[in-house]
This record gives C-alpha cells, sequence and structure tokens, in this order.
C-alpha cells in the first residue's frame, strides 16, 4: 500500500507543523519539507509546492532531503511511528514535554523533530524567522516562551556565538534542556557551557535515526548501539525505513548495505567510526572522511577535534587538499585570524603524530554554510582545491 506525498515550503515553519500533524495521524498525506529557495533540479521529488506528487510508502509520514554536506543527496523515509517514538524518548530523556524554541530550519530532521515533540506536547512552538542565524532574535524569542518546561535544540556554531554575549548566556539559561547537534561540539566551548551550568545534551544520530537518538553518549530508551569493524550500528524504534528513489520508489540499490537486517532485526549502519566505554558512546569521525599522507590515513574529523581546542579555532574547518610531496594534506579553514601554525601543528601531532598535522591555515572572511548551520565542507573543499578562497 502507499500514500500520497506533497511538498510543503519551510519558509513558514507552523505551516510545516499544521501539515505535519495530519501526516502523523494520517489524516492526509506524508510530507516533503524543502527549503524556500530549492528548486526542481535539488529537489527531483517536489515539482510544485503544496501538490500532490509521487506515492511514498504507507506509513511514511515525511521525506527528509539531505544536505548533501558529505555526499550526495538521499531522501529519507520517516514513518510517524518512528518519529513519535524519538519524540518520547526525547522527553522522558529531558524531564517531559514542555515548549520549543524553533531555531533551525524546518526541512531538516533536527527542525522538524521540534515541530514533532511540539505536536506530542500538545504546544505551540516560538520560531524564529528562516534564514541566517541572528542572536538578538534568539534572545528576544526565547522571552516569548510561556510553557513551564523550555526547550530548543541548535547547532554548535549558534550555542558559540550565543555563549559570546551576556544577553545570550541570559536567553540560554532560560532553558531546561538544550540540545547540541549536527555535528561535533568542540570541548572548550562544552566545557564552558558546563561550568555556566547549561542543560546541554550533546545530541549524536542522523536523519536516517529521526535525528539525535543518543544523548551525552547513552542511546535514547529503545535504541541500541553495536560495533562491527570499527563503525557504529543503531537500531530501535526511531529507525528510518529506508531511501526513497526520485520516482517515489525505495532506492533497494542505495539502502544495500547501510540498512542490515540481522537476526530479525534493522540496523543502521552509520559509517561512523565510534568507541563504547562502560556504554558510553565516543564518536571518533567518520570512515569515509579519510585522507593518505605520505602513505599514512589521516582521519580528517579527529584532525579537526584537536584543532577545536586551540584558541580561536573552536569552530575552524579541517579538509584535505592535494599536495605534490605528500599527495594529500590536512588543511585548516578558519574565519578567525592571528593563529600560529606551529601552536596547530604541535597539537595535532602530539595526539596523532606528525602524518596528521595540517599543512596550513587558510583565513577566509567567512566559512561557508549549508541553511542547516553546519558547516559546507564539499564548498570549502572545493575552494582549497580550486584555489578560489581569499
Amino acid at each position: 500500500m502507499t500514500r500520497s506525498l506533497v511538498a510543503v515550503s519551510a519558509s513558514d515553519p507552523l505551516e510545516v507543523m499544521s501539515a505535519l500533524r495530519s501526516a502523523l495521524d494520517r489524516s492526509g498525506p506524508a510530507l516533503l519539507p524543502v527549503a524556500a529557495e530549492s528548486t526542481h533540479d535539488d529537489t527531483p521529488l517536489a515539482a510544485h509546492h503544496g501538490s500532490e506528487l509521487h506515492e511514498a510508502p504507507h506509513a511514511t509520514a515525511a521525506v527528509i532531503r539531505t544536505s548533501g554536506s558529505t555526499g550526495l543527496p538521499k531522501n529519507i523515509v520517516l514513518s510517524a511511528d518512528a518519529l513519535l517514538a524519538s519524540a518520547s524518548a526525547s522527553e522522558s530523556v529531558m524531564g517531559g514535554s514542555g515548549q520549543w524554541l524553533l531555531a533551525l530550519p524546518a526541512h531538516y530532521v533536527a527542525g522538524l523533530q521540534v515541530l514533532v515533540r511540539s505536536i506530542a506536547a500538545e504546544t505551540t512552538p516560538v520560531v524564529l524567522a528562516p534564514g541566517r542565524f541572528d542572536t538578538a532574535a534568539f534572545v528576544e524569542a526565547s522571552k516569548q516562551l510561556t510553557g513551564d518546561l523550555r526547550f530548543t535544540s541548535l547547532v554548535p556554531a549558534q550555542l558559540m556565538r550565543l555563549l559570546e554575549t551576556r544577553a545570550g548566556v541570559t536567553a540560554l539559561r532560560r532553558f531546561d534542556g538544550i540540545l547540541i547537534g549536527g555535528q561535533a561540539l568542540p570541548e572548550p566551548i562544552r566545557d564552558r557551557a558546563q561550568l555556566l551550568g547549561l542543560p546541554v545534551y550533546r545530541t549524536y544520530g542522523s536523519s536516517e535515526t529521526s535525528g539525535g537518538c543518543v544523548y551525552n553518549g547513552r542511546p535514547l530508551p529503545g535504541v541500541e548501539m553495536n560495533i562491527v569493524d570499527g563503525q557504529v550500528e543503531l537500531t530501535g524504534p526511531t529507525l528510518s525505513d529506508g531511501y526513497l528513489a526520485d520516482d517515489g520508489t525505495f532506492d533497494h540499490a542505495r539502502m544495500e548495505g547501510v540498512f542490515v537486517d540481522r537476526d530479525g532485526r534493522h540496523w543502521y549502519r552509520t559509517g561512523d567510526l565510534v568507541t563504547i566505554d562502560d556504554g558510553v558512546l565516543t564518536v571518533l569521525g567518520r570512515a569515509d572522511n579519510v585522507i593518505v599522507s605520505g602513505g599514512v590515513n589521516v582521519n580528517l574529523d579527529r584532525v579537526e577535534r584537536i584543532v577545536h581546542t586551540v584558541a580561536g579555532l573552536e569552530d575552524a574547518v579541517v579538509v584535505g587538499a592535494a599536495d605534490d610531496r605528500w599527495g594529500q594534506v590536512p588543511v585548516v579553514v578558519t574565519d578567525v585570524s592571528g593563529t600560529r601554525l606551529d601552536e596547530v601543528q604541535d597539537a595535532v601531532s602530539q595526539q596523532l603524530g606528525k602524518p596528521a598535522r595540517p599543512n596550513r591555515i587558510v583565513t577566509i572572511a567567512a566559512v561557508p554554510r549549508l541553511t542547516s548551520g553546519k558547516p559546507d565542507r564539499q564548498a570549502v573543499a572545493r575552494a582549497i582545491a580550486e584555489r578560489t578562497l581569499p
């Protein structure tokens, strides 16, 4: 059995929430939230906003099209059961349901989940206007929250900007829970938030798991973790049903090796290298974000985590670049000037060895970002390769 799938522009998150409510209770079609500026080429499933589109599997409530920040975009099928299970598990860990401030785009899973949690809690979220994150607007929006419990979901770059001002810190202290996900939270920022007593939950997950399914290293209720060949696999009620091809059918070829059935259970193979110590997950980096420098494999995610511990580079991006001598080398890209390369190289080599040392620091006016707030790593790497960064 199948059901209709419609696209809704994320330019009005409350309109998305209305359509999502109907998708969750199955009184309306499944939902494909798309960025306001999306084109037909960018979103093949969505020929016309608000019009009926291809059929989707019957259990589908929403289809999330990923940003493609680390690869080709994917259409990820999420059922009503998976989305609501995620909201319920999050509520149980965060101390109850409450009112949310939406500061993330509604066409990404983290933003959509804020709307799902609001529907489940029967509350109306306070919504920031879509577009570039504005700390002053966030501060004012935080004052509009009236719920007994107050929550928000941010990416690390947003948290970092709010921590730079007294007004931002005051706003953050209004919340009973602050989810931080999308990428690793730099240790200096995590330590500062902890020192201030902010109720931060570091989340790990993806669109394939209906958003964050591991909070502060521990899986949400119902979620299980397993390590196979160094990579973490996840299972549980929040798991996606798979990928949708642009014709509205399951993309089985793309799902092969990613969604794995084993011992009667459905697992998602994340592609992330991890360790699990006493039940606590630590992500080391993407298995595919590796370069070969002088014949040695170098994981750029691990390099970037160390770079983030250097003052001023908490928001820097590390990408690989071609090099005549070594084949490939790590390069640090930042919008903060004045950091000494030798300081960065020493910090990295002490933990990962000399082959992992960044070759240079490139300072630019602003690090390119996706609408989700994550760094646009493909754009940065492409610009380094084409030597178009200033």
